[in-house]
């Protein structure tokens, strides 16, 4: 298996957790490391009747034979950890790298209470925003600084690169989504760091060159939860027409529903070196699409639109997801 990394393509809720966790168990990666922001971006994961939440810990924990690693990019808060490492069972699976910043009661305190993040911004809460700046200002604690994470610290880039070396496979799992990137969002309704393929490579430690495939996830009708520009956001009245209605996976805020986008998710394609897109929802498209496994078997209006991703993106749609659970997908890689 190559190196592979994952990153959302518009804002966030593409559907990225279904993704890694086909991934996972179906390429049997020997490693899966995550990098983005920190427990302000949940991901979703159904496997058959049961339905997991995530906040720091890997999706790609599904596939049990994997090393499930925190990249040194990515911020921990070590009661969210703590008690997802106990959900989960995974004690003796997960690795933190040493040098994650921590994030402090009072970095959640801030967050809640600063009218700027929690008001104008839509921050989560999570104090993600805070504890960057004072990592940013040399103020943060590291995690090898706190004592009870000292059973779980490890050299995130050491272990993927000798991974590599060793011709293993490795999973890395980007959070949050392109439009909501410091650098290339809609500026300042953004996250608190950047959230493009780059960044999650430099979070985990690897370097551009050893890098084999770039999956972007779209989802087909595209959504944003809290505040900032969306202009493709169709009207509550439409979304209800089409009995789509979502809410997010750690605020449980309800998600603004748009058309797709087919000019950002081209900027996004390019600015994340995509090597294949992977596209979510198309169930809501067609249902009678629901939990199919075969590109035959779509419907005409699902291939037309996919037809019309790969004509905006330049890009080839390899994975097509029909349905919430892991294994209702149509995966064209050959």
């Amino acid at each position: 298996m190559p190196s592979t990394i994952l990153v959302g393509g518009f804002f966030g809720d593409e559907g990225k957790g279904k993704i890694i966790a086909y991934l996972a168990t179906h390429d049997k990666p020997d490693v899966v490391a995550r990098g983005g922001v920190g427990p302000n971006a949940g991901h979703t994961v159904e496997v058959g009747s049961k339905k997991y939440a995530l906040r720091m810990v890997p999706s790609g924990f599904v596939y049990e034979s994997a090393r499930l690693l925190i990249g040194a990019g990515v911020l921990v808060d070590p009661r969210v950890f703590k008690r997802e490492i106990a959900s989960f069972r995974l004690q003796g699976r997960v690795g933190v790298d040493r040098r994650c910043g921590i994030i402090e009661e009072e970095h959640i305190e801030e967050d809640k209470r600063d009218a700027h993040l929690k008001g104008k911004i839509g921050s989560t809460g999570s104090g993600c925003g805070p504890a960057n700046a004072a990592r940013v200002f040399r103020k943060s604690r590291q995690a090898k600084d706190v004592k009870e994470l000292e059973e779980f610290l490890c050299d995130v880039p050491l272990e993927l690169n000798e991974a590599l070396d060793l011709g293993n496979g490795v999973l890395v799992e980007g959070t949050q989504g392109f439009g909501i990137s410091l650098l290339y969002g809609t500026y300042p309704f953004v996250t608190s760091k950047d959230t493009t393929a780059s960044q999650m490579a430099a979070d985990v430690g690897i370097g551009p060159t050893r890098i084999d495939e770039v999956v972007v996830v779209f989802k087909s009708f595209p959504t944003r939860v809290g505040e900032g520009p969306f202009e493709t956001q169709m009207t509550e009245e439409k979304a209800a027409g089409l009995h789509i209605e979502e809410y997010g996976t750690v605020t449980r805020r309800k998600r603004r529903i748009g058309e797709w986008d087919g000019k950002m998710a081209a900027y996004s394609a390019m600015i994340n070196g995509a090597t294949m897109v992977a596209l979510s929802g198309v169930d809501r498209l067609d249902a009678s699409c629901k939990g199919v496994k075969e590109y035959e078997e779509l419907s005409k209006e699902v291939k037309e639109f996919v037809a019309k991703v790969e004509h905006d993106t330049r890009v080839p749609v390899k994975l097509i997801s029909t349905g919430p659970e892991i294994s209702e997908i149509v995966d064209l890689r050959g």
